[in-house]
């Protein structure tokens, strides 16, 4: 076995251009359910599904592609999910000259609410409690809402889904209210803060 030495060491890059260097969660409190672990492909097999939380570890570019697939259209399809990733990756890069990683990143971030409402019945009556929503659940929400807009953007609709994602990702990192996920965000804050 040869030993590679730091000049010949090849960066290890997502669909080999875009580089997980210097990107970083800014939020202390998703940054941990937020793994940048370099991958060439993100496709881990579904190793992660055995084990509770173990998702917590899959990197975020494999999850968000995981959530394209929901029942419907594309489910079961991983090759045509990481297909429309590339292509909502490249408008994005095309469209905003920055990393689409770091887009990604920041767009989960901006659509991860922090309150939510539970339900409590007391003496036969439903009350609506806020409650604060773990760093987990606030990942898995932001996901879900990011590629519940594309979905829904490109249903009905000449643009592909590639170009809906794409869009939404990045109304979603410059927080801007046009995007699913953040009105999404704010709608959930604002019952849960009715109910304190």
């Amino acid at each position: 076995m040869r030993i590679l030495s730091k000049k010949q060491e090849k960066e290890i890059n997502l669909f080999g251009k875009w580089s997980f260097k210097d990107v970083e969660a800014r939020d202390l409190g998703l940054r941990r359910y937020m793994p940048l672990k370099p991958v060439a492909v993100p496709h881990s097999m579904g190793r992660h599904e055995h084990k509770r939380f173990r998702k917590a570890n899959v990197n975020i570019v494999e999850r968000l592609i995981n959530n394209t697939m929901r029942p419907g259209k594309n489910a079961g399809k991983k090759a045509k999910a990481i297909n429309i990733a590339k292509h909502a990756f490249e408008i994005i890069h095309l469209r905003t000259g920055r990393n689409p990683i770091e887009i990604v990143v920041k767009a989960v971030e901006n659509s991860a609410p922090c309150e939510d409402t539970t339900r409590l019945s007391y003496g036969g009556i439903v009350y609506h409690l806020s409650v604060d929503v773990s760093p987990q659940r606030r990942v898995d929400l932001a996901l879900r809402h990011l590629c519940e807009g594309a979905r829904q953007a490109s249903m009905h609709n000449p643009r592909s889904i590639a170009e809906c994602l794409a869009e939404e990702l990045i109304l979603a990192a410059n927080h801007d209210t046009k995007s699913h996920a953040v009105s999404k965000r704010h709608e959930m804050e604002r019952i849960a803060r009715a109910s304190r």
